[in-house]
């Protein structure tokens, strides 16, 4: 991997991780578009550890409390804090994409990395999207999270493990659906990923480290540093950004730049301009 490449795909992950548009699939669209080499779902991961450390910046205040209380709840304080109930339907949460991300594994690594199954389900799950900000109440906010809710929420973090649904699509979408502001359905969607994102991105820089050390044939780390570093950066303007326009706007403008992206995709695959695989 070239330094432009780590550059533009750094780019591209802080642009697109927190937008409901799916960033492992525009990983793959850029790279194709490009003529460039897959660069895999280890790289992928690793430069998602960029993204999620903006989520911790950003969200600092907020995570260190839920941290202490939930802390603070495990020797018998504090159990009624809804700082500590937080923390728990934050690990509740994450148990299902956790289970099938190593369960599917093999097939997250090769079947579904597939530009035909990332573009339609990008355009498949852009119209659940679109449903979900047409038909939920919008009235839901954090402190009325529940066990259930959380684990709707985790099932739905779980389906991005296909990419082309995006996390944050997913998981907001769940929200809607049972009634949540999207404003708070996207927070607690940031929230959710931490543990999944960065547990899977540092597992894979172990096994990368582990099989052919840091000047090995495998991952090139430099390139591949400067790119996460690149997606924090660009990731923590995208949060700020985009849950100030979640105050205000719908989602409708994202779910139409899916549908034309997917089937745009699709038509380049059909005409033998981009490989599939």
């Amino acid at each position: 991997m070239g330094w432009f490449e780590a550059v533009v795909l750094g780019v591209v992950q802080g642009l697109t991780e927190f937008l409901p548009i799916s960033s492992s699939a525009h990983l793959r669209f850029v790279g194709a578009a490009f003529g460039w080499k897959d660069p895999g779902a280890a790289f992928t991961a690793i430069i998602q550890i960029g993204t999620e450390l903006a989520v911790l910046v950003y969200f600092a205040r907020d995570i260190g409390r839920i941290v202490f209380a939930w802390l603070a709840s495990l020797i018998g304080r504090r159990k009624g804090d809804p700082d500590a109930r937080m923390g728990w339907l934050i690990i509740i949460g994450s148990l299902p994409i956790v289970v099938l991300g190593l369960i599917f594994q093999n097939k997250i690594e090769t079947t579904f990395r597939d530009l035909r199954i990332e573009a339609i389900a990008l355009v498949a799950f852009s119209l659940i999207l679109y449903w979900a900000d047409r038909v939920g109440v919008k009235k839901g906010q954090l402190r009325d999270l529940t066990v259930g809710d959380g684990i709707l929420f985790g099932l739905a973090q779980s389906l991005a493990l296909i990419p082309g649904v995006s996390r944050s699509g997913g998981t907001i979408t769940a929200g809607l659906f049972i009634g949540y502001t999207r404003e708070a359905a996207a927070r607690y969607s940031f929230l959710l990923a931490i543990p999944a994102v960065l547990g899977s991105g540092l597992y894979e820089a172990y096994k990368a480290l582990h099989t052919t050390g840091l000047h090995g044939a495998g991952i090139a780390w430099k390139p591949t540093i400067a790119a996460t570093v690149i997606s924090f950066a660009v990731g923590l303007l995208v949060i700020a950004w985009l849950l100030r326009y979640l105050t205000r706007g719908s989602f409708t403008p994202f779910v139409v730049y899916r549908v034309l992206v997917g089937l745009l995709v699709l038509g380049l695959v059909g005409a033998g301009v981009l490989s599939p695989r």
